[in-house]
This record gives structure tokens, C-alpha cells and sequence, in this order.
């Protein structure tokens, strides 16, 4: 099972750093139990090792103008890989689009989007999207509002399930 090659310390870190990314080193070593340059080794290991893909602020889009967010549920006509890969590509390229996620079943792509308002939106889905080389059909869900937004993993459970496998 994927997480179980770290040890406790390294969980600890990762569930720390991912509540408070902010914080110093000396206070990630104190919360963990830790001094600090040994604290700071695993950090760096724990990046280098990909476990942590980087820091990031949580920005609040509704304070930055982006009122609209929307998911789009994408159909393409063909899924062959080579097909699948230039559409994620684009995904990649467009500003409004902050989340690509392939999935089975009907619908092979749904995208989490935002604008600042729903005009933006509409000239994205209808001169980009809906455009876009090998896409068959779009569904959209305006989005009224979230009642969770928590990012990262319940290392809760993840800890809860490795005691229960212990």
C-alpha cells in the first residue's frame, strides 16, 4: 500500500506541512517531535522523493474577481491515447480551466473552470472548447456554491488504516 514505506515522523511531517505550509522548520521539528536539522533533511527528502509537489497560498477567487465557476463534462469523439494526450494538453494550456480529470463511463473529462463573470465563460466555451479538435459534446454545471473545499488527504484514515494493518 502506497504511504506505508514512510515512517510515522514522515506522515506527521506531510499531515503538519499540508495544515500550515507556512510554518518554520523549528516549528514543524517541535510539532513532530523533532530537532530541527533532522526535521529538515526529511523535508527535503520528502520533496525530492515527490511526496510534496510544492507550497501554495489559498487564494479566495471571489476576492480576485473570478465569481463564475463552473464544471464542464466533456465527451470526446475519439479516446486514443494519442487523442486523449492533446486534449489534456490544451486543458493545460487554457487559464480558466484549474482542474482536468480524466474519468470512465459517458463522460471522459470534467474540468473544474473559473471566469470572472459568465460572459467569460461563454466566449471560452464557445470560441475554445466547444472548438476544440475532437470534442463531441459539452455538459456545464454552474457552480451556486461550495459547501466543502478541503484540499490535500485525511491522514486520519490514512493513519487509522495502517494501525488496523499493523
Amino acid at each position: 500500500m502506497a504511504g506505508t514505506k514512510l515512517d510515522p515522523i514522515d506522515r506527521h511531517i506531510l499531515a503538519e506541512l499540508q495544515a500550515d505550509g507556512r510554518m518554520t522548520n523549528v516549528e514543524l521539528a517541535s510539532r513532530v517531535g523533532i530537532s530541527a536539522p533532522p526535521c529538515l533533511r526529511r523535508v527535503r527528502t520528502l520533496e525530492e522523493a515527490g511526496y510534496i509537489k510544492g507550497y501554495h497560498a489559498d487564494i479566495d477567487a471571489r476576492e480576485m474577481g473570478f465569481e463564475v465557476q463552473v464544471f464542464a463534462m466533456v465527451r470526446l469523439q475519439s479516446q486514443a491515447e494519442a487523442d486523449l494526450s492533446t486534449f489534456e494538453g490544451r486543458c493545460r494550456a487554457w487559464p480558466l480551466v484549474r482542474e482536468c480529470h480524466m474519468l470512465n463511463g459517458e463522460i471522459d473529462f470534467i474540468l473544474k473552470c473559473v471566469a470572472p463573470d459568465l460572459s467569460s465563460f461563454q466566449s471560452f466555451l464557445t470560441e475554445q472548447l466547444l472548438k476544440a479538435e475532437n470534442v463531441a459534446n459539452v455538459k456545464t454545471s454552474l457552480v451556486i456554491r461550495c459547501a466543502k473545499d478541503e484540499p490535500g488527504l485525511p491522514f486520519d484514515v490514512l493513519e487509522a488504516r495502517l494501525a488496523k494493518n499493523a
